[in-house]
């Protein structure tokens, strides 16, 4: 039965995505004259990438290869040309059925000659934004955060965390990318890393194939490195990308709590979608705090920020979670404000400190148009 819901989401999505490469493909046709050889070059193109990153993703976990990584890189890139290929020809044809309607567009000479420079215009703008999205992948932003708990922090006034989250480990965000990332988050001399899930993409494969390991074992922090699943390492197999994860100096928290130094605890959450691929279900978060003594600070990682008040009953500090992305494409930012209560940034409630991130890697598309790749950097001042 879990399955089968994945099964009939997965179709619809597919079916969907069909319908967006179709409608593309007859907006392309219309711009190219009735007889020339490159509506054949328009058809097999677009088809082409639009089945390159399924068939990429299936021919990955038998073997990974350069054939297989240039799939996933074309059929990655896809994705954003898509979108803003369909948003634009959408205003296009929204544009002309009002004109029908209330013709308020003058009489055009040469209708042929206007559509093939609106498609010239729309290839352009749409090479600008994937361009532009690219290269921001490439410049994650350090965000400073100064917060206070009301508590004793043992042996520690002050607790320097830094956090990032959704890596996306794989094909597109491989060791290039994960070296960036690692010398920042090492020069903010970090007293404890904090990531809260989706470091792996999908399949572990490429990530073992191209010892993306090796990088992660250069992440120092004073208290050490800590993770919690996200839902993609669900997707690709939960069981290699803890033993991966484990084996190259990142500890999980599968549902634990685990008390640092006498002076804090850090508590980590199974994913959600735990249950979708696995028999098990994760605890309750009152359940991992039962045995915990309230009066040190509590600082939680939980992938999905679903449910916040959840970890403002149980009386934790700080939570820390990701997933969302911010949508990273405009305009699906508008999308995930409307999913979460926090679809990115800082918020607080009672007396619980929230801060959901926007992700530093990607899923998918290798661009950011509505954000910038982020690290967080707090400075955790306790008061008693």
């Amino acid at each position: 039965m879990k399955n089968f819901g994945f099964i009939i989401f997965f179709s619809i999505v597919l079916v969907l995505y069909a319908l967006i490469n179709y409608y593309i493909i007859r907006r392309g046709l219309s711009v190219i004259s009735p007889g020339s050889s490159l509506r054949m070059c328009l058809i097999i193109g677009v088809s082409f990438m639009a089945m390159a990153l399924l068939a990429g993703r299936f021919l990955e976990k038998v073997s990974v290869n350069w054939f297989t990584a240039t799939l996933i890189w074309v059929g990655s890139f896809w994705l954003g040309i898509m979108v803003y290929l369909l948003l634009q020809f959408v205003l296009i044809d929204l544009v002309r059925l009002l004109n029908i309607i209330f013709g308020f567009l003058p009489v055009l000479s040469n209708p042929e000659s206007t559509r093939k420079i609106l498609a010239i215009m729309v290839i352009f703008i749409t090479g600008i934004i994937v361009l532009a999205g690219h290269i921001n992948t490439w410049f994650p932003v350090v965000r400073n955060i100064e917060l206070e708990v009301d508590k004793n922090g043992g042996k520690n006034d002050t607790l320097h965390i830094v956090a990032f989250s959704d890596v996306h480990l794989g094909t597109t965000i491989e060791k290039r990318h994960l070296s960036i990332m690692v010398r920042k988050v090492n020069a903010l001399k970090p007293d404890i890393i904090l990531i809260p899930g989706d470091i792996i993409d999908e399949d572990i494969a490429p990530v073992i194939n191209n010892n993306v390991g090796e990088i992660l074992k250069q992440l120092q922090a004073r208290y050490g490195v800590y993770a919690v699943t996200g839902n993609h390492e669900y997707i690709g197999g939960v069981t290699a990308a803890k033993k991966y994860l484990a084996g190259h100096s990142v500890e999980l928290l599968n549902d634990t709590a685990l008390l640092i130094e006498d002076s804090f605890y850090v508590v980590g959450r199974e994913d959600l979608t735990m249950k979708q691929f696995t028999d098990g279900k994760r605890k309750e978060l009152s359940e991992i705090m039962m045995n915990l003594d309230r009066s040190k600070p509590v600082i939680l990682m939980d992938h999905q920020p679903f449910k916040l008040e959840i970890a403002e009953q149980n009386g934790v500090d700080l939570q820390l979670s990701g997933h969302t992305h911010h949508g990273q494409l405009w305009p699906f930012n508008y999308i995930t404000k409307l999913v979460y209560e926090l679809s990115w940034g800082y918020k607080k409630k009672g007396n619980t400190h929230y801060y959901v991130s926007s992700g530093i890697g990607g899923w998918g598309p290798p661009m950011r148009t509505v954000n910038r790749p982020e690290i967080i950097s707090i400075e955790l001042n306790f008061t008693k």
